[in-house]
């Protein structure tokens, strides 16, 4: 995954609130990396309505 390119949101690793949940499927820009627990690294997606979560790198594909 690299800064500013296109993925979506294939699956969700863990529960999530309900407003994390409804990117299931959306298509967002990945603005930054993120450290998670110590081993792995997330990354930080930007989507439309200017909303920003992480994501497992697993958890999100290329778009495109």
């Amino acid at each position: 995954m690299e800064i500013g390119q296109k993925v979506k949101v294939q699956r969700l690793r863990d529960r999530v609130s309900s407003n994390v949940a409804n990117k299931l499927g959306k298509v967002g820009t990945v603005r930054e990396y993120k450290m998670t627990d110590g081993s792995g690294v997330g990354v930080v997606v930007q989507f439309d309505d200017k909303t920003a979560t992480w994501f497992f790198e697993d958890e999100i594909k290329p778009v495109g």
